[in-house]
């Protein structure tokens, strides 16, 4: 059970256009920005930094920045932010096959090798203590140019805070996600913990 409940979207009216970024990118108001709306600003500031790190004019492709912040998101132990990151991913074109390899993202072949690289890179940065070292660094820059590799940390950052916001609130799971989670994360040990 959350610490704290989420408020009904209407109880800050303001907050629609921002309520509806996240409604395009998970097809609801996740319960973590309900909680949230307690203070609109936070909202309004989280939206614009998703707004800018999952940009559509980025040259790191949506869907995978989705995954990128699951694989950071298993790093932190946040189990609700698995489970949303990987329902955004599968809105914004990640097969369901993909979505299903995501445990055998070393061997399977549906996993390029830039992108088995960049998830190993978002399982570094996103654990505490930060795993990311100079090694780790090269194999990225053999695939990644610079500009990519801030955007992808973006993402594994945007959603350092989620996990943060989401394990120390408890927050809910919605009902998409933990299906999802049930389905494909469970057979990785996923149980949804402390947010179902």
């Amino acid at each position: 059970m959350a610490h704290m409940q989420p408020l009904p979207k209407e109880t800050t009216p303001e907050l629609a256009d921002d309520f509806a970024i996240f409604e395009q990118i998970l097809g609801f108001v996740p319960n973590s920005l309900l909680t949230m709306q307690r203070r609109p600003d936070i909202v309004r500031g989280f939206g614009v930094l998703t707004k800018a790190v999952m940009a559509q004019d980025g040259s790191v492709d949506l869907g995978f920045k989705r995954l990128l912040a699951h694989f950071s998101s298993r790093a932190a132990g946040c189990q609700y932010c698995e489970a949303h990151s990987l329902i955004a991913a599968k809105i914004h074109g990640i097969s369901d096959e993909k979505v299903a390899a995501v445990w055998e993202y070393q061997t399977s072949p549906l996993y390029s090798d830039a992108e088995r690289v960049a998830l190993d890179y978002a399982l570094a940065a996103g654990s505490v203590p930060n795993a990311v070292d100079e090694p780790l660094m090269a194999r990225m820059r053999a695939y990644w140019e610079e500009d990519e590799i801030v955007e992808i940390l973006g993402a594994i950052c945007l959603y350092g805070f989620l996990n943060r916001w989401n394990d120390s609130m408890a927050t809910d799971l919605e009902d998409a996600p933990k299906a999802l989670g049930k389905k494909v994360l469970a057979q990785g040990g996923w149980t949804g913990g402390k947010h179902v």
